[in-house]
């Protein structure tokens, strides 16, 4: 590890004491001795909070408060002050999330409310659904986010199946009238780290209106050869037709090369720091995805208190993986053996249109609110592989030779799939009097997935999957600042991306979820605090599991089921202070699942699945101790894990500390001193395929960062 400044951490220091030496001498000249700096702008939308609307958790233009569900924003000011610079990371500090990157999710996975992965958790982009692949690789970059919704636990009337456990939806930095306004973002740190950003927007004349962001990040991370780069790009053009018409043209694209790391073997069953440094991967492994993402949007008023939008998209993603992926520790030798030599690329588009239409109007004398739109798309993929993935070598536990990748089989096509997909869905809000609504919707969703197996052309399937889901709920406003709610969903997840669906899985249905919750929400103390709870059990079954009568055969009767509680509060006593935090406690287990093992059938029933933590916290403050200074603080907590379902081997709770110091030179230009990590905790963020091989998450990081408005 280098925990010392390095040397771009030094030129960004003398970079940024040029930029600041006349930004300085320009704000002593003009303020008065006596004046408080006010904290450097940051672009976007204000502070989540639960009076604002939050469209992820409905078509229906509801706040938070009016929603029958939990739903939380992270806005644009938290990303900045918590210093989280990829989505994963701000994901991570939600209530009732955790997340498990590795190379083989795209760095993407997600638990929430006892549920796991792209199967279970739906992530959208301005909320656009890239449908069935089982990695997940943009958006990654927050630089060009606007606010991250999250809505827990299912979510099938508006999103489809695959969102048993909620959805997250990552939503950009829009177009906005107004004068055009600028900011730079330049940051430097240890490991080598460096990171920019530009971003733009505002009027180009009385109709036409843009945003533009650009970012890129490059750093030589916690382990040897495992570097990474990446950039992104995203733009939007606005034009208003009319005061009630309006049309959006938007663009993002990506490249990243993210560490090639595969993670560290146990020794001896156990975490071993002989281990902890090190990268047992080939030398020239490598991992690159090619994002790409552009839509079309028309958003039309024809009348008060009705709204059409409706948006054509295109999206297209390109994956490379070449990597020795499986390591083993040898008792005998003491070395390790590398074996699974994998070479992988994805092909995937879709192009498709979601329709939404909304009124406000009167039923039966009440105020109602209804939506109803639909859905459809169409996806291709292509899987190019070198399976069986042969190859193996042996290299020393403490000085590992890298070697060079062996291709055994060749890579070649093996399957190609077309997907159509097409759902409609309705949802209505009837507010029987001034504090009870009902909110209820439903949604159908039909997908055709057509498999060509290119190597075993009799492999090849046409399957339709076909599923209802619908929600039922309250709120009762028990004050005008106070709900309460409840609410009755169910919900369908695919057993496995749906694009991935190969034979034996094509016989069998879509696993289906039910969930009772009920929450309260508040706003206090005249709005400077506010505080929320959920309560909820869900069930999901027609699970696969092993046949007691053959345990070679699978069958849908499977079962699992969470229960948990969820709470989270934000309070400013006075305008130096602020506290956010949240808390998880949850149940989650397998009702009735079994496996082979050494031939014979084993009950998993009782055991908690895998990347499933039991309890999560998180808790940030900020405090302005002078007009220009302010610390920030983050504690981030998260429990064991079992990294095999048979709960026999388990990842140890961690807590890492963040500490961060802003000096607001100007009301247009911060710089901030972040440490990541301070206490250096070594921790296992999850297992990756072999659950004797677990990735570790990052160790300490300082960062030295500018911001600037022009």
């Amino acid at each position: 590890m280098n925990h010392a400044f390095p040397l771009p951490l030094r030129r960004c220091a003398l970079l940024v004491s040029a930029a600041l030496a006349a930004t300085t001498a320009y704000a002593a000249d003009d303020a008065p001795a006596d004046a408080t700096m006010p904290i450097v702008e940051v672009r976007g939308t204000a502070e989540a909070g639960l009076e604002r609307p939050a469209g992820t958790g409905s078509n229906l233009g509801l706040t938070v408060l009016e929603t029958p569900a939990s739903v939380e924003t992270i806005g644009r000011l938290q990303l900045v002050e918590r210093g989280d610079a990829r989505v994963m990371d701000a994901l991570s500090r939600a209530a009732g999330l955790s997340v498990f990157p590795h190379p083989g999710n795209g760095g993407s996975a997600i638990a929430a409310r006892g549920f796991t992965d792209l199967a279970s958790v739906t992530q959208l982009y301005d909320g656009m659904k890239q449908y069935g692949s089982g990695a997940l690789t943009f958006p990654f970059d927050t630089w060009s986010v606007d606010r991250i919704e999250v809505l827990r636990g299912p979510a099938s009337v508006i999103y489809g199946a695959g969102a048993i456990g909620g959805v997250v939806n990552v939503i950009p930095k829009k177009p906005v009238n107004g004068p055009i306004r600028n900011e730079l973002m330049l940051a430097a740190g240890t490991d080598d780290t460096a990171r920019f950003g530009f971003g733009s927007g505002g009027a180009l004349s009385e109709r036409l209106s843009y945003r533009l962001d650009v970012s890129g990040n490059r750093s030589d991370n916690w382990i040897p050869r495992a570097d990474s780069k990446d950039a992104t790009f995203s733009g939007a053009l606005r034009y208003d037709v009319s005061p009630d018409l309006y049309v959006t043209l938007s663009h993002a694209q990506s490249n990243q090369h993210p560490m090639a790391y595969f993670g560290t073997p146990l020794v001896d069953g156990a975490f071993d720091p002989r281990t902890f440094d090190k990268n047992y991967n080939v030398a020239d492994g490598f991992i690159r995805y090619r994002d790409r993402q552009t839509t079309a949007a028309v958003h039309w008023t024809p009348q008060a208190g009705t709204t059409i939008a409706s948006t054509f998209y295109n999206i297209r993603s390109k994956r490379h993986w070449r990597n020795a992926e499986a390591y083993t520790w040898l008792p005998e030798t003491n070395q390790i053996e590398r074996g699974d030599y994998t070479e992988i690329l994805h092909d995937q588009k879709q192009a498709g249109n979601s329709t939404v239409a909304t009124i406000d109007g009167m039923l039966f004398g009440l105020r109602n609110t209804v939506s109803g739109g639909f859905e459809i798309n169409r996806s291709t993929f292509g899987h190019t592989n070198n399976s069986p993935y042969s190859g193996s070598s042996i290299v020393d536990i403490d000085n590992p030779v890298p070697g060079q990748f062996v291709n055994v089989t060749g890579t070649y096509p093996k399957y190609r799939v077309k997907a159509r997909q097409y759902a409609v869905f309705a949802e209505d809000r009837l507010q029987l009097n001034g504090r009870l609504s009902l909110v209820g919707g439903v949604r159908y969703d039909h997908d055709d997935v057509e498999r060509r197996d290119l190597v075993t052309p009799s492999a090849s399937f046409d399957k339709t999957f076909t599923n209802v889901g619908y929600r039922l709920g309250t709120v009762y406003m028990a004050a005008p600042d106070t709900s309460l709610y409840a609410q009755y969903s169910v919900a369908h997840d695919p057993l496995g991306p749906l694009l991935f669906t190969n034979t034996s899985r094509a016989a069998f249905d879509l696993a289906r979820g039910r969930q009772v919750e009920a929450g309260a929400k508040q706003l206090f103390w005249n709005g400077k605090g506010e505080w929320t709870v959920a309560a909820y059990r869900i069930v999901k079954n027609n699970l696969l599991t092993r046949d007691p009568l053959d345990v070679t055969r699978s069958i849908q009767v499977g079962q699992q089921s969470s229960r948990g509680l969820e709470a989270t509060f934000a309070i400013r006593p006075t305008p130096d202070w602020k506290f956010e935090g949240n808390a998880t406690v949850l149940r989650a287990r397998y009702d009735d699942f079994a496996e082979a093992s050494g031939g014979k059938l084993v009950s998993r029933a009782g055991n908690t699945p895998t990347d499933v933590p039991e309890r999560l916290a998180n808790l940030f403050a900020n405090y302005r101790f002078a007009p220009q200074w302010t610390a920030i603080a983050a504690l981030h907590y998260v429990g064991e894990r079992n990294a095999d379902t048979a709960n026999t081997l388990t990842m140890p709770s961690y807590a890492t500390t963040d500490l961060a110091l802003r000096w607001d030179v100007s009301q247009a230009t911060a710089l901030t001193l972040r440490g990541f990590n301070v206490f250096d905790k070594r921790y296992a963020q999850t297992a990756y395929y072999n659950q004797t091989q677990w990735l570790l998450g990052a160790d300490r990081r300082v960062e030295l960062q500018l911001h600037h408005n022009f």
